[in-house]
């Protein structure tokens, strides 16, 4: 891995969502669906579904500095995702939905924290933002079959009319950040 390659790994509800637009970022070089902070090692996506691993769906964003910070980063993974809603992203409700970014470095975990209060002292969000910043834990790859998976099923219903959306929305907010 090149020293400007860097990763982070973002919990913004269902990781098909944060995938599919991390996917189209400029900048960003791989993108993976896994499984973070939580009691069991390499759980599977029925039992994270469950609730009761403490699991979180992430994505581990790879992304080269030289094109993209990791603010730059934390800024579109907010406008993504609803980051006032406790354990829920639109219908998907469960622990695994909860908001957060998980660090592996002391600087990662000050940038996140600075995004946030920048956030909140702008007073975007009407409620506070409930996003966690904690050390990343316990991370594992989701199964093959959830890699890619807007990308490999377009039309199924969720990706559709709740995937797409959020695609769309990003290549319109941030049109200089998408892929060419």
């Amino acid at each position: 891995m090149s020293s400007s390659i860097e990763s982070i790994v973002l919990g913004g509800g269902c990781f098909w969502c944060t995938e599919a637009v991390f996917d189209r970022v400029q900048g960003v070089t791989d993108v993976e669906s896994g499984y973070c902070n939580g009691s069991v090692i390499n759980p599977s996506y029925e039992q994270v579904c469950t609730g009761r691993t403490g699991h979180v769906e992430v994505v581990q964003v790879e992304f080269d500095t030289a094109q993209i910070s990791l603010r730059e980063i934390l800024e579109i993974f907010f406008v993504m995702h609803d980051p006032t809603t406790l354990n829920r992203q639109g219908n998907d409700t469960g622990t695994q939905y909860r908001s957060g970014i998980y660090t592996t470095t002391e600087a990662q975990r000050e940038v996140a924290q600075s995004v946030i209060r920048e956030i909140t002292e702008s007073k975007v969000y009407r409620s506070p933002i409930v996003t966690e910043v904690e050390p990343l834990a316990n991370y594992s790859t989701a199964e093959a079959y959830h890699q890619d998976y807007f990308k490999n099923n377009p039309n199924q219903g969720y990706c559709a009319f709740v995937v797409g959306p959020k695609v769309e929305k990003f290549q319109k907010t941030f049109a200089s950040r998408v892929k060419h």
